[in-house]
């Protein structure tokens, strides 16, 4: 049986909103079987969407839709059907998995800032550059800029360019994330105490929840954060909890 503290967990992060179970399943396929050959058993995906508190109609609707999308694709052996990322969903889940598991260590040191002559060259902003008004641009160091772009290196960042390049619009989303994330860092048992199926299901409501705010905006290098910006706090508990249960292994979770 589910601890208290599990369900609750779950549950705050649940009540975030924004759980298409259709996008909740792309997250859990990204955490548990991202790579060629992972599968997941149909039992086993149906007993971890259960401790998620998904309903199984929906989750048969969802998996519908994402085999309709070329996401996934199942296939039978004997009586169990076993279900696995389509190699483009593998594609596009492999892509976001250095944006959503990227250790808070490893952000961008560097920055710069490129003013360019002419609108923005169009995918400009998809490539990592965040704008900060029209034609100005800034992002890692690493990133390479247009050929007519004037470049300069970044330095000292003032407060006030931290808050402008803050997705204001995610603030909200991000406070109340941190707070779920928070409660759970304070209050969940030790790994040792859940079963490898709550692990499971914990890992992909804390992935999703991470998932669905972070790859709306460009990752900012590390100097152009404020040490409290909400989506930073994020970024480090969402770190701190993965670390703390680690992913198991589909071979260790029972439908029980």
């Amino acid at each position: 049986m589910p601890t208290d503290d599990f369900t609750t967990a779950i549950a705050d992060l649940k009540n975030l909103g924004g759980q298409r179970v259709w996008s909740l399943m792309i997250s859990l396929f990204g955490d548990l079987a991202r790579n060629e050959g992972d599968v997941i058993d149909g039992p086993i995906l149906s007993a971890i969407m259960a401790a998620m508190d998904v309903r199984p109609e929906a989750a048969r609707v969802a998996l519908h839709r994402l085999r309709k999308d070329h996401w996934i694709t199942s296939q039978k052996q004997g009586r169990t059907a076993r279900h696995s990322l389509t190699p483009e969903g593998r594609a596009q889940s492999q892509a976001a998995s250095a944006r959503i598991y990227a250790a808070p260590d490893d952000l961008a040191k560097g920055w710069q800032m490129v003013l360019l002559e002419k609108d923005t060259p169009q995918g400009f902003e998809n490539v990592g550059f965040t704008m900060v008004q029209p034609r100005l641009y800034v992002g890692p160091a690493n990133l390479v800029a247009p050929q007519d772009g004037l470049v300069v290196e970044g330095k000292d960042v003032p407060d006030w360019l931290k808050r402008q390049l803050e997705p204001a619009l995610l603030e909200e989303s991000y406070v109340q994330l941190r707070i779920a994330l928070e409660n759970a860092t304070r209050f969940l048992p030790k790994a040792r105490d859940l079963t490898p199926l709550e692990i499971a299901a914990l890992r992909c409501m804390i992935v999703h929840n991470w998932r669905r705010l972070a790859l709306k905006h460009p990752a900012l290098p590390r100097p152009l954060m404020r040490d409290d910006w909400p989506g930073l706090s994020c970024h480090i508990l969402v770190a701190d909890l993965l670390a703390r249960y680690p992913r198991p292994a589909t071979a260790q979770i029972t439908a029980s």
